[in-house]
C-alpha cells in the first residue's frame, strides 16, 4: 500500500509514519516543519519505503507524486501556542493545503483521503458529550478562530468534493492527545505539567482546574486513524477519535505531579478566552463503524510520556 501522509513529521504525524513503514508500507511525507520536527523522523530515515518532502503543502508542486491508496492530512499546527504562533499559515494549510490534496486526489484518482479535523470545532460545546451531529459553539473572531474555524472549514471542503466529485473520503475528530514526539514546549496540559513537574517549577493551571479534558495517547489514536482509512464502506463520515474517560485539569495536574514524584506546587493563572469547559468525546459510532475504541490506561500512557520526556529533554 502507497501512503501520503501531509504532516508527518509532527506529533501524531510522525508516530503514524512510524507504525505504517512497520507493516511494510511504502510512506511519502510532506512537511515544512514549521511545527513539525526532524528529531521524530530521524530514526526512520534509513527505512528505503520512505520519502520525504520537506516543503509547504499550500506551494508543494504535486505533479511530483503519482497516485496513494491512501492519503491523511495532518498538516497543521494544533497547539494553542503554536497556531496563535502561526495563524495565517494555519489558515493557509487548512483551507488552500486541504484544497491542493482534493485536487491531486481527484486528478491522480488516489483512492481514499482521511481529514485530521479536531475536537476545536466544537468550540466551547453546549452539549456534552460531544457528538458528531452537534455543530458546535465557536467564536469565529476569537483568538482561537485561526485554528477552529479553518479546520470547519476543511471538513465543508472536504465534505464538498465528497458530494460533487463522489470521493472516498472520511473525517477524524481528533480528541486531546499525547504521549512521545510531543513538543516540550507547544502549550499541551500534558507536556506542560510534566515538564513542570520534571524540572520542579511550579504547574500552571489557567482557570480554576475545573474545566474537563480526556485525554487519549497517541499509539491507541493512529490505530483509529488507520482503522478510518482502510475500513470499507464508510465514505463520507465524520467520527470522533478519542477517549473518553474525562478528566479536570486540576486532577491531571495532581496524578502527573504524584507519577513523577515532583516537588512541583500547583498555581493558578488567568484563564486565556474562548478556553472550552468541557471535552469528551461520544465515541459510539468509532465503536460501531470501525471496531475501535482505547485500549491504554491514562496512567500507562502518562507513564511512558514522563519516561519519553526525562530522556529526550532532561
Amino acid at each position: 500500500m502507497k501512503i501520503l501522509i501531509a504532516g508527518g513529521a509532527g506529533f501524531i504525524g510522525s508516530n503514524l509514519t512510524k507504525l505504517l513503514l512497520n507493516k511494510n508500507f511504502k510512506v511519502t511525507v510532506i512537511d515544512n516543519l514549521i511545527t513539525g520536527s526532524e528529531k521524530n523522523l530521524a530514526p526512520l530515515l534509513t527505512n528505503k519505503n520512505l520519502s520525504v518532502f520537506r516543503e509547504d503543502l499550500v506551494s508543494f508542486d504535486f505533479n511530483k507524486l503519482q497516485a496513494f491508496d491512501l492519503i491523511f492530512h495532518l498538516a497543521s499546527p494544533a497547539s494553542p501556542i503554536k497556531y496563535k504562533q502561526y495563524p495565517v499559515e494555519t489558515l493557509m494549510v487548512n483551507s488552500l493545503g486541504t484544497k491542493n490534496l482534493l485536487d491531486f486526489m481527484l486528478k491522480s484518482k488516489s483512492k481514499t483521503f482521511v481529514l485530521a479535523s479536531t475536537s476545536e470545532i466544537y468550540g466551547n460545546p453546549l452539549v456534552h458529550p460531544q457528538v458528531e451531529n452537534y455543530w458546535g459553539n465557536v467564536n469565529p473572531n476569537g483568538i482561537r478562530s485561526c485554528y477552529d474555524e479553518s479546520k470547519r472549514f476543511a471538513e465543508s471542503l472536504t465534505m464538498t468534493y465528497f458530494r460533487k466529485y463522489e470521493l472516498d473520503i472520511r473525517i477524524a475528530r481528533i480528541f486531546n492527545t499525547y504521549g512521545p514526539n510531543m513538543e516540550k514546549n507547544d502549550g499541551r496540559i500534558v507536556s506542560n505539567f510534566i515538564m513542570q513537574a520534571l524540572t520542579d517549577q511550579p504547574i500552571t493551571i489557567y482557570g480554576d482546574g475545573k474545566q474537563t479534558r480526556s485525554f487519549c495517547y497517541v499509539d491507541d489514536l493512529i490505530e483509529g486513524l488507520i482503522s478510518l482509512g482502510t475500513v470499507k464502506e464508510i465514505s463520507g463520515q465524520v467520527i470522533n477519535l478519542g477517549n473518553p474517560i474525562e478528566k479536570t485539569v486540576a486532577e491531571m495536574a495532581v496524578l502527573i505531579k504524584k507519577l513523577v514524584d515532583s516537588k512541583s506546587i500547583v498555581t493558578n493563572q488567568p484563564i486565556e478566552a474562548d478556553d472550552p469547559q468541557k471535552r469528551k468525546p461520544d465515541i459510539s459510532k468509532a465503536k460501531k463503524l470501525l471496531g475501535w475504541e482505547p485500549e491504554i490506561a491514562l496512567e500507562e500512557g502518562l507513564n511512558k510520556t514522563i519516561n519519553y520526556f526525562r530522556e529526550r529533554y532532561l
